[in-house]
């Protein structure tokens, strides 16, 4: 009885993905960012849940499948907006970005029978999911985000709030050109490797 959480940013143009540029224009850098979340998205449609949320800033769009609620992200920086997403939960719940479309059904259907916490780290010092058995925002709420020792706080928040903690295998977050040429190579039939595949560096056009 897990509830499955997708946090993103509606993929404009300026607002997400913005270190793809260069050498990506700001434009294919945010259809770049659409097609990884309608990878991600579709990923957790296909996984056995009772609820499926994604949390929003902004407007959902034609990416969005159906079976979905949507919530709008609260104010404030990251970790009070994922802290807010585990608030409106019951039950376990597991928690993922937009930022790695190379995830699969596999990797979500998670089982919390043992265990109180999952954690996946992601390779630059991150974390790309977290589950709970029982939600409780206090244990994101303060976690420095997006620095190289994110992760490593996140988990030792929750071994030191006593859970027992399970690792998701490691994975890559799209933040580079670097990271979307990687990314798109273990997921090739992805939509995110389509459109990348249709992506023409600056300079090469």
């Amino acid at each position: 009885m897990t509830t499955l959480l997708v946090i993103a940013k509606e993929p404009l143009p300026g607002r997400v993905k913005t270190r793809l540029t260069p050498p990506f224009t700001p434009q294919e850098a945010a259809r770049l960012a659409e097609a990884a979340l309608a990878d991600t998205l579709l990923a957790v449609a296909a996984t056995p849940a009772t609820r499926r949320v994604l949390v929003l800033d902004g407007t959902p769009g034609d990416w969005l499948p159906p079976g979905f609620e949507v919530l709008p992200q609260c104010a404030g920086g990251l970790d009070e907006r994922l802290a807010d997403a585990f608030a409106h939960c019951e039950g376990p719940a597991l928690l993922i970005g937009m930022d790695t479309p190379q995830v699969t059904p596999e990797l979500l259907t998670v089982d919390f029978a043992g265990c109180d916490a999952w954690f996946g780290p992601a390779q630059d010092g991150g974390f790309w999911a977290l589950g709970l058995t029982a939600p409780d925002p206090a244990l994101l709420r303060g976690v420095p985000m997006s620095t190289p020792l994110t992760g490593a706080v996140q988990r030792d928040r929750l071994v030191c709030a006593g859970l027992r903690v399970r690792d998701l295998p490691r994975l890559r977050d799209v933040d580079t050109a670097d990271d979307a040429r990687a990314v798109a190579a273990l997921a090739p039939h992805g939509r995110f490797a389509a459109r990348l595949a249709r992506c023409a560096p600056v300079g090469q056009r």
